[in-house]
C-alpha cells in the first residue's frame, strides 16, 4: 500500500488566514448593519414626516352615505343660525 502524506500548513499562515477570514466577515458584518441602520433611519422620518393634505389615502366611508342626501330640520335649523338667516327674518317681521 502506498502512504499518503499530506503537508500541513505553517502554524503562523493558518493563522493568518483565520485573521484575514474574520477581518473579511467583521467587515461584513459593519457593512450590513449600517446598511440596515441607514434604511430604518429613512422609514422612520418618512413615517414621522408631516402629513401633506392629499397625499395620503384614507380608508372608508360614512356607513349610510344616502343620510346625507337631504338635511333634517334641526340641520336646515343649525345653519340658518349659523348664517344668521334667523337675525334677519325677526328684523323683517
Amino acid at each position: 500500500m502506498a502512504s499518503i502524506r499530506t503537508k500541513a500548513m505553517e502554524p503562523e499562515t493558518t493563522t493568518n488566514i483565520a485573521y484575514i477570514v474574520m477581518g473579511i466577515t467583521l467587515f461584513a458584518m459593519v457593512w450590513f448593519i449600517s446598511q440596515r441602520a441607514m434604511k430604518n433611519r429613512a422609514d422612520v422620518l418618512e413615517a414621522s414626516a408631516p402629513k401633506i393634505a392629499g397625499e395620503d389615502v384614507l380608508d372608508g366611508g360614512a356607513r349610510h352615505p344616502q343620510q346625507f342626501d337631504e338635511p333634517d330640520e334641526e340641520a336646515l335649523e343649525e345653519m340658518a343660525k349659523l348664517l344668521g338667516d334667523e337675525d334677519e327674518s325677526e328684523d323683517e317681521a
